[in-house]
């Protein structure tokens, strides 16, 4: 893959996703024969965590692991980037000392930055506006479950977060129709949603913002939903959950799509609140496929930015 950090899919074109998928693909199937694959030894990933995380921090760890590398975790208190000292100036310290750098942060601006001046590979492992990896991870599974891709509507239903941003740019580079159904006010970003229109137009990928569930849903091959309130929105619970209570992917909703959709959560998931438990354990559900998706689609990332994909399984 010929670039140096992986920021949003929206830098990607298709055959680098799709170099993604092919080595994700491989290095599963090697995970489950027990095959050894070394392409990280002696290389260090520092994981700059300012969010708590469960799948991001232990999926990225036990990856380098795996692919024999090393990890460095270090929360906001753990650098001087609290008391001062510029995203720059970091970046470039710690280019002398890793080799990789994943962050997951609130202010998207901060990993840009960082990827601006690091001579190594920055990996956004979530941004307030972004969340490339998880929709990446998403967009695999989907592959594994139902074979092609273009032409598969998907329905997101909730709040236009930085997993729904991420969604419009993969849906519209692989010709899926994207229905978002979210209440005023918290629609996706603007920009994005109409740099997914555009890029429908070359890829055929139909692109809608709308107020119904139940219409969403109609014909669709995927249900997807997230939290009400993200990591950083919890001042705002209450109101919330009111406003989006319509939104509730349950199963008279998932009965008003077709008989053999999926449904989707990145989690983690509030059950009783976007998703029922009925829903998320039942027949439908690839949720916990998806979890593990991040793992492996994770390390093949790892694996084309900081090491060489050409190592042999054995």
């Amino acid at each position: 893959m010929e670039r140096k950090d992986l920021i949003s899919i929206g830098d990607l074109s298709v055959d680098e996703i799709e170099e993604i998928f092919k080595l994700t693909k491989g290095l599963k199937e090697g995970a489950k024969r027990k095959k050894k694959f070394t392409p990280l030894a002696d290389k260090t990933l520092a994981m700059i965590f300012n969010k708590p995380s469960t799948r991001t921090r232990v999926s990225f760890a036990s990856g380098m692991y795996q692919l024999r590398g090393q990890v460095l975790f270090l929360s906001g208190n753990d650098l001087q980037l609290g008391r001062g000292e510029t995203i720059a100036d970091t970046a470039r310290t710690l280019s002398r000392y890793v080799d990789g750098i994943v962050i997951r942060t609130y202010d998207h601006r901060e990993v840009l930055e960082l990827a601006k001046y690091a001579t190594i590979p920055v990996i956004n492992g979530l941004t307030d506006l972004l969340h490339p990896c998880q929709v990446l991870s998403d967009i695999y599974t989907i592959r594994e479950k139902l074979g092609a891709i273009k032409g598969l509507r998907l329905a997101y239903v909730g709040d236009g977060n930085n997993v729904c941003n991420s969604w419009l740019y993969g849906a519209s580079k692989f010709g899926m129709d994207l229905t978002v159904a979210c209440p005023v006010g918290y629609e996706p970003d603007g920009a994005i949603t109409e740099e997914a229109k555009e890029e429908g137009v070359n890829t055929g990928s139909k692109i809608k913002i709308i107020r119904e569930p139940d219409l969403a849903v109609q014909d669709a091959d995927i249900i997807y939903t997230d939290v009400w309130a993200s990591m950083g929105d919890e001042q705002e619970v209450e109101v919330r959950q009111r406003v989006f209570q319509p939104y509730q992917v349950n199963q008279a909703l998932v009965d008003k799509a077709k008989a053999n959709c999926l449904v989707m959560h990145c989690l983690p998931a509030h059950r009783g609140q976007e998703i029922t438990s009925d829903v998320i354990d039942g027949p439908h559900s690839v949720v916990f496929d998806q979890a593990e998706n991040r793992l492996h689609l994770q390390k093949a990332i790892l694996v084309l930015l900081m090491g060489s994909s050409k190592c042999k399984l054995r």
